[in-house]
């Protein structure tokens, strides 16, 4: 029973959830109006699930908004729409609105719809200060209150009669900025107004202009007077006295600057009135200008003064400006159309001017200290004036030049350059200097003391005929130098080696080394070097000779090697030869004495091997007459082993021949016939023990001659 229920209920369950299926097709979201509204305007966003159903069932819809990602509306419904209103639109509300709907467990998205609200709100301007002075700020505030950021604002400055001046500011975080405006001077009546901007998909949106906020400016002192005493037809010599004056309404912190050219004349501060004197001159021609300043305020006042000429420039005039040392020279000094003026004459000097004269003359014997710079002076009414400056130059004559080489010695390498300097120890510069070869100039050159030639590609031909000459603008005129003599130094080429004998040298003999060169300047270095695993300097001498010997008179076996010679001269260059290979052999009484040897070794080996052959066939002899005394004694060997042991002149050493007697009797008990062959080998071995041979053959015979079977 409980089973049919359970299964009742499962059957119930799943047709009451086949009855609640549902699926969403779209979620759509729209705009009323339309996409773009006037700011202001009102603005309605709906959003609309289409959803199917498996059967009529109620279902909640949780309906949310999101604008730029960020959500702005919520609600939960049992319809399929849902409205978000916006009474007043704000350019705030322009953006990327989405819907979403949450349902049974489902969600599903609209897609995203740009909404523009178009214009912004007029922006409020405020001015701190109503009222301000000349160098002081205005300071503003901009403020869109209902805008968000980011924001650009830009403000303006206007004037009468003058193009408005504007500022723009950023603001990221802020829908407010605040600027300040310098107030300059002229400024009187200012008038300032603002306007914000803000992109809205890459275009820009300004917004209206604020209402104009007025500001009135005061002055904090009047522009400046500036007079001049007296006030027309100026000369030189008259004292000018110049005023600058001001009124102020503060007098703190006032400062009152004359000027001429930028150059600061006179100054004075905390007061309003400003003195300045000076005896006039031609050079206090020009603008002055009068400048007053407190704080940030400035104003000027500019005059322009002419100054009449008194009297022109002095003129200076020299008899010469190029003379001989001990000569006369005469200055003199004038005005043109000016008489009476105090004179003087003066020579430049870089500290000071060094006076030597006052009169409009002056004449006196020169030397060559007195070249310099000189002028004169002229003064009228207290008005000093300077004449243009005459260069007088002072000459004293050159002596004789000597012409030398640089590098000391007067020699030169073949083909290298040859530099020669000219030298005048005395004469006033600048001196020319003239370099010949032979009877051609080669080169001038004008410098203060001496000068430098420069002759490339010596040849062998070049060796004499320099000489240079000197002057300058003394009257003395040239001065010439001694012809200067170079030799020319052929360098060393192609070096060799010879010797006699040529290759193979008897040991003890000599040997003739000659080193050679083709060509080149005496003296010549010749050196002879021999190599083996290091280099040995051999020979050294200096020649004036192409060619130099050298005798080895004794040569042995340590001078076989390799040799070699070098040959250098002054050009300084290192010629070497081609090396040849001497071998040290043995001389021929060294052969005959190695021969002789040999063929002595060669006698006495022949010698000792026929004594050899001989003392064998001897040998040979010996044994055959024992092995017949042996034969006889095998029938008695108790007889020849009583003979040997009272034979006293036998070999000492009993125990081997007891041993080999002791051998060979098991050997005739064991092997019988070999008995006799075993009494022949220890008859050999009893005869090499004996001490003289022929004691031991006759004994032999006197045994053999007693012995029963002797017949």
């Amino acid at each position: 029973m409980y089973l049919a229920l359970l299964v009742i209920f499962l059957q119930c369950s799943e047709l009451y959830s086949q009855k609640r299926v549902f699926t969403f097709n779209t979620v759509d979201i729209k705009v009323q109006p339309s996409v773009k509204v006037k700011n202001g305007a009102p603005l309605s966003i709906t959003c609309h699930a289409d959803i199917s159903k498996s059967t009529d069932f109620q279902l909640k819809h949780n309906f949310t908004v999101f604008k730029d990602g960020k959500l702005v509306f919520m609600t939960v419904s049992d319809k399929r729409d849902a409205r978000y209103e916006i009474p007043v639109a704000r350019s705030s509300d322009t953006g990327d609105y989405e819907c979403t709907v949450e349902a049974g467990g489902k969600t599903k998205s609209s897609n995203s719809l740009h909404v523009w609200v178009t214009g912004m709100t007029k922006p409020i301007l405020t001015a701190e200060k109503k009222e301000v002075l000349e160098g002081e700020v205005v300071k503003l505030r901009c403020e869109l209150p209902e805008e968000v950021p980011p924001l650009y604002f830009f403000f303006r400055k206007m004037k009468m009669n003058s193009t408005p001046k504007e500022k723009s500011v950023f603001e990221s975080q802020r829908n407010f900025s605040v600027v300040e405006f310098p107030v300059e001077e002229g400024d009187n009546i200012l008038q300032f107004d603002c306007f914000a901007r803000r992109n809205v998909k890459l275009e820009f949106e300004s917004s209206e202009h604020s209402k104009k906020t007025l500001v009135t400016v005061r002055e904090p002192f009047i522009k400046p007077t500036l007079n001049v005493k007296p006030s027309s037809n100026i000369t030189e010599g008259d004292r000018i006295q110049i005023e600058c004056s001001t009124v102020v309404a503060r007098m703190r912190d006032i400062e009152i600057i004359l000027q001429k050219n930028k150059t600061i004349l006179n100054s004075v501060r905390d007061e309003k009135l400003l003195k300045y004197s000076a005896v006039a001159t031609l050079e206090d021609s020009g603008e002055y200008q009068c400048k007053v300043e407190q704080g940030r305020a400035s104003k000027t006042t500019k005059l322009n003064i002419v100054v009449s000429e008194l009297f022109p420039k002095p003129i200076l005039a020299a008899s010469v400006i190029k003379l001989d040392e001990n000569k006369e020279l005469t200055l003199s000094c004038s005005i043109n159309g000016f008489q009476k003026a105090n004179f003087s004459i003066l020579r430049k000097n870089s500290n000071a001017d060094i006076w030597l004269k006052n009169s409009k003359n002056l004449t006196m014997r020169v030397n060559v200290n007195d070249t310099g710079s000189y002028i004169c002076k002229a003064e009228v009414k207290g008005i000093v004036k300077e004449s243009k400056p005459v260069t007088i130059n002072v000459y004293a004559p050159v002596s004789k030049p000597t012409l030398s080489v640089v590098s000391g010695l007067p020699e030169v390498v073949l083909g290298k350059s040859l530099l020669l300097i000219c030298r005048s120890v005395m004469g006033t510069p600048p001196i020319t200097f003239t370099f010949y070869k032979g009877n051609k100039i080669k080169e001038t050159v004008v410098n203060d003391t001496y000068a430098t030639f420069l002759d490339e590609n010596i040849g062998q031909n070049d060796k004499g005929g320099y000489r240079c000459d000197a002057k300058n603008n003394h009257s003395s005129g040239m001065k010439t130098s001694n012809i200067l003599n170079i030799t020319v130094i052929v360098p060393i080429k192609n070096a060799s080696l010879g010797s006699v004998p040529y290759g193979e040298v008897e040991d003890g003999s000599e040997t003739v080394f000659l080193c050679s060169v083709k060509e080149g300047s005496w003296p010549i270095r010749f050196r002879i070097f021999r190599k083996t695993d290091r280099e040995v300097l051999l020979f050294e001498k200096n020649e004036n000779a192409h060619r130099v010997v050298w005798r080895r008179e004794a040569m042995n076996r340590q001078d076989t090697g390799t040799y070699y010679c070098m040959a250098s001269n002054r050009a300084n260059v290192d010629v070497k030869s081609h090396p040849i290979t001497i071998s040290v052999i043995l001389a021929a009484w060294q052969k005959g004495v190695i021969a002789a040897f040999v063929l002595i070794l060669i006698a006495g080996a022949v010698t000792l091997t026929l004594w050899w052959l001989l003392c064998k066939k001897k040998k040979a002899k010996g044994p055959s007459m024992e092995m017949s005394g042996s034969a006889l004694a095998t029938n008695s060997p108790n007889e020849k082993l009583t003979r040997q042991h009272n034979d006293g002149d036998y070999y000492s050493g009993s125990g081997y021949i007891e041993g080999s007697e002791n051998h060979m009797k098991s050997t005739d008990e064991s092997k019988g016939p070999d008995l006799e062959s075993a009494e022949v080998e220890y008859t050999e071995v009893e005869v090499s023990t004996l001490d003289p041979h022929r004691d031991s053959v006759e004994n032999r015979h006197s045994r053999l001659q007693g012995h029963p079977d002797a017949t």
